[in-house]
């Protein structure tokens, strides 16, 4: 017959739990969704402070190499050529209202870097979001950020005739480049 210490079983019990809890799967899992928190909350932030007309933490929240790509062909700005654009927007308290529905993160191997997709309901409508961010000196960056209203399958060759004489100009100049 087996004897056992029953005053060992508490702790026993407790040295399965903390072994457990050391498991490194258990642990990336637990580390990858505080980082995706962290990006989710610092995304947010990000556009909060536009539709506070912040742009000191707007632009500041971006990489000072990054790229904004806004839902006109022709946008496409470095972040200080998006901060002279939008400065004079903000100092007349008209920033805009980008309100997340949903967001999709997605965290690189090296966890400095993440990308993400989301839909938000905005001024003109429904638009999505995509962007990259990355970890620079333990504060997150914006790298890169497009912005691009949706459009329905079915609405689509009404919105190309509506535009179409718009992107004929652009498409022609920007075949017309070396």
């Amino acid at each position: 017959m087996c004897k056992f210490n029953v005053k060992l079983i508490p702790a026993t019990a407790y040295l399965i739990f903390l072994i457990q809890g050391c498991n490194p799967d258990h642990s990336r899992l637990m580390n990858d969704t505080e980082l995706i928190t962290g990006i989710d909350g610092f995304i947010s932030e990000w556009h909060q402070s536009a539709a506070n007309s912040d742009h000191t933490k707007y632009i500041g929240a971006m990489a000072v190499d990054g790229i904004y790509i806004g839902t006109d062909a022709t946008e496409l700005w470095t972040t200080k050529e998006f901060g002279e654009w939008s400065k004079p927007y903000f100092d007349k308290k008209r920033g805009w209202n980008l309100v997340k529905l949903d967001r999709h993160i997605y965290l690189g191997a090296d966890k400095r870097t993440a990308w993400f997709d989301e839909l938000l309901d905005t001024g003109m409508g429904l638009c999505r979001g995509s962007g990259v961010v990355q970890k620079v000196n333990g504060n997150w960056q914006i790298c890169q950020y497009v912005l691009s209203p949706t459009i329905p399958n079915e609405l689509i060759s009404q919105v190309k005739s509506l535009k179409s004489s718009r992107d004929s100009i652009i498409i022609n100049a920007l075949k017309s480049k070396p």
